[in-house]
């Protein structure tokens, strides 16, 4: 099963750098927020990437043409630019960078990339700025058994995200006005089956709303509810938060052994 990464969004405004970054390259503790996504999919056996990009795309395509490079040691001679890699460290990862366009929505992109995905009856999406411990096996394990047309994890908010009308038994009720108790938002994390692209074919809506709007209302979403550790990394204080936890080796999301 693919792991499509929406990585096109606009540029970080949580780097300090007059140049500013795609948001999935913004750092933490020293390697791509995209870096430790890939991780924690990759802890679970999922090692096969499609990379959607848009806002200097050409870095995050630097970065993994020289991924081998820059998690090694090196000698370079610089009279015959022979480079000697002494401490070779890299990860079993098939990755596919496609551009999807500057300003594309969610669902242009992953219509964009769809001829990559069409021999797969399920594929998941995570997006490009969020790091939790959710456990993609018992995600894909509920959207297998629950035949789902989108099967989505959701997290207690934050306190900037959009609250989800999610009911006692897990579903999405247009209905019911959502109260900040029991309130729950979109993890960032979903599994979908290939059935999706008879809906996305118009490709201009957002595919929240759609799913909100349309899959919600017809049951067709899956909730999976993640009462654990999900963190979007938007702001300089959540970007501290996290470099804290990871240098202070107290990093909920790292669940993979180095």
């Amino acid at each position: 099963m693919k792991v499509v990464i929406l990585a096109g969004g606009l540029p970080s405004t949580i780097d300090e750098e007059n140049e500013k970054k795609p948001k999935p390259m913004a750092e933490i503790g020293g390697r791509p927020i995209l870096w430790h996504i890939m991780k924690q999919y990759s802890a679970f056996g999922y090692n096969d990437f499609i990379i959607c990009t848009g806002y200097k795309g050409e870095m995050i395509k630097d970065y993994f043409m020289n991924f081998y490079i820059y998690q090694s040691d090196i000698t370079v001679n610089l009279q015959t630019n022979h480079v000697d890699i002494h401490r070779k460290k890299t990860e079993d990862w098939n990755v596919s960078v496609m551009d999807t366009g500057l300003n594309s929505t969610i669902t242009e992109r992953i219509m964009t990339i769809r001829r990559y995905l069409e021999d797969d009856p399920y594929f998941l999406v995570a997006y490009g700025d969020c790091v939790s411990d959710i456990s993609i096996q018992k995600l894909v394990e509920q959207h297998l058994e629950e035949q789902k047309l989108v099967t989505m994890a959701v997290s207690r908010p934050t306190g900037r995200n959009q609250i989800l009308p999610i009911n006692e038994d897990g579903h999405m009720d247009m209905e019911k006005k959502p109260r900040i108790r029991d309130a729950w938002v979109n993890a960032c994390n979903l599994v979908f089956s290939a059935e999706i692209f008879q809906y996305l074919n118009e490709g201009k809506f957002f595919l929240e709303e759609k799913m909100m709007d349309t899959f919600g209302r017809d049951g067709r979403i899956g909730v999976y509810r993640h009462e654990g550790f999900w963190s979007p990394m938007e702001t300089f204080r959540d970007r501290h938060l996290l470099e804290t936890m990871w240098n202070h080796k107290q990093a909920p999301w790292k669940i993979w052994e180095d």
